[in-house]
């Protein structure tokens, strides 16, 4: 496992943008491929994005896609998720996760390390 810390969050306003970051410590990084989840208030955990170890292989979930990017240096062990033209549904907390070996990259049930979450808030 590895100990993952996301931080860039926060309140913003509908159409506007943020970038989260999720970085580790762990100088294997470019062993782990990463993806991104979000929860809303009394909702399931859902998909976001997911980026492949050296992030030849890019998957966004329908909602998010043409508006998120997910990015990733492997040399400062930290992944991004770009986020623009944000929009009230988006509100959530947003979670990274890390797996190493193989896994389908939009199931949560694939990642064995998760970070401790980060809330964006997006006001209309």
């Amino acid at each position: 496992q590895v100990q993952l810390v996301e931080s860039g969050g926060g309140l913003v306003q509908a159409g506007g943008s943020l970038r989260l970051s999720c970085t580790t410590s762990k100088r294997t990084f470019g062993n782990y491929a990463m993806a991104w989840f979000r929860q809303a208030p009394g909702k399931e955990r859902e998909f976001v994005a997911a980026i492949s170890r050296f992030g030849r292989n890019i998957y966004y979930a329908d909602s998010v896609k043409g508006r998120f990017t997910t990015s990733r240096d492997n040399a400062k062990n930290t992944v991004y998720l770009q986020m623009n033209s944000l929009k009230p549904e988006d509100t959530a907390v947003y979670y990274c996760a890390a797996r190493q070996g193989a896994g389908d990259p939009y199931r949560s049930e694939s990642y064995n390390s998760w970070g401790q979450g980060t809330q964006v808030t997006v006001s209309s």
